[in-house]
């Protein structure tokens, strides 16, 4: 995969404050990042009375670590080739090593569901160490079958005994992902999504999210949702939607703004973005890739598309997750489609953990001190 008010509220000076703690060469680069940020809080602080429907008020997302801004962030998802969800899964070894080297690049991690992957990667976290914080996610869908009702418990019960047993790690939890939009093979109401919400939030201390495309933040039945969450999850990939290339997060800054103005008052994260490295172009039809991606999809093309990303975030200063760690080979149906098609090829780290030629590039420019 934005009615401001004459004065702000005092979290905002106090986001700020702790911000502009971050160590910086001078202070034309401090003023810089406090306007970014202003721009951000900007996005959720507006509209009088935003918090009123939650109770104690909106909940802040903890983006710093240490005196650093973490909001440049990843989706990880810890499963090689020959693993899956509901399937094999990796052994605590390999999950380890995956965080070891995420957390090289990155100190902010989502997940999507509370599996016992899921719980074993907040568990190594914390008993490491790491410096990694996580979007706790419940895997949501609807829940008309008694099978997928047990499912949907289990998911919201979990989800809250890990984050109140990590509270230090787990910075936030997503209640739901992509359940709300139209095209979406595990669609729910939002009235269901507001309710698993307004459990989880009830439960635990940190703040409450749901993820979803930016096709369904830009509709009327989106605002329940909105108006139950500490801050939005928007997904926007210029890719599928057809976009050019060179203009990939000027289309995906395009929809994080007019999110903002949308639903005034409530923080908007980009959940998930990104580039994928292959596709099967003979896969054609209405919403397939083949027909849907006119741009170039290619290693090549992923580091043009990344360069674009992390300046962008860099700049604005937007908490934003990139599409994803590793490629994963479960993915868009498994061994049982082809291997080339886009699901399976998201990650700047192939299966095999190898850094893709396109993050080996980039990572010279804005992670110096790293290499692949």
């Amino acid at each position: 995969m934005m009615n401001r008010p004459t004065s702000l509220p005092y979290r905002l000076g106090t986001f700020l404050a702790s911000v502009t703690r971050i160590s910086l060469p001078g202070p034309r680069v401090r003023r810089m990042l406090a306007v970014a940020a202003m721009t951000w809080c900007l996005g959720f602080a507006g509209a009088p009375g935003a918090d009123d429907a939650l109770p104690g008020g909106r909940r802040a997302l903890p983006l710093e670590w240490q005196g650093e801004w973490i909001g440049n962030g990843v989706a990880f998802s810890p499963y090689r080739d020959g693993q899956k969800p509901d399937g094999a899964s990796p052994s605590e070894a390999e999950i380890l090593s995956d965080l070891r080297l995420v957390a090289r690049y990155w100190h902010f991690i989502r997940v999507y569901d509370a599996s016992e992957v899921s719980e074993t990667a907040v568990r190594l976290i914390e008993r490491e160490r790491l410096p990694i914080r996580v979007i706790l996610g419940a895997w949501l869908v609807d829940d008309v079958k008694p099978a997928d009702r047990k499912k949907n418990r289990e998911q919201v019960a979990n989800a809250i005994r890990i984050a109140n047993a990590y509270p230090g790690t787990v910075a936030a939890v997503c209640a739901g992902n992509e359940a709300g939009v139209v095209w979406s093979d595990h669609r729910t109401s939002p009235e269901k999504l507001v309710g698993w919400l307004n459990q989880i939030r009830s439960s635990i201390r940190q703040p409450v999210t749901c993820a979803d495309d930016y096709n369904f933040w830009n509709k009327e039945a989106s605002k329940p949702v909105a108006a139950a969450v500490d801050f939005i999850m928007l997904h926007a990939y210029a890719l599928w939607n057809g976009k050019p290339l060179e203009s990939a997060m000027q289309w995906t800054a395009g929809k994080y703004d007019a999110c903002c103005q949308f639903h005034p008052g409530v923080p908007v994260v980009i959940g998930e973005t990104g580039w994928a490295t292959s596709h099967d172009p003979k896969r054609v039809g209405e919403g397939a890739e083949g027909t849907a991606m006119r741009a170039e999809v290619s290693v090549a093309a992923q580091e043009i598309y990344l360069r674009q990303h992390f300046r962008w975030v860099n700049e604005r200063k937007v908490p934003t997750f990139l599409f994803e760690a590793f490629d994963e080979a479960w993915k868009g149906g498994g061994d049982e489609m082809p291997a080339t098609i886009a699901e399976k090829h998201w990650g700047v780290f192939d299966a095999q953990r190898r850094p893709k030629a396109s993050f080996e590039a980039v990572a010279k420019e804005f992670f110096p001190s790293q290499r692949p």
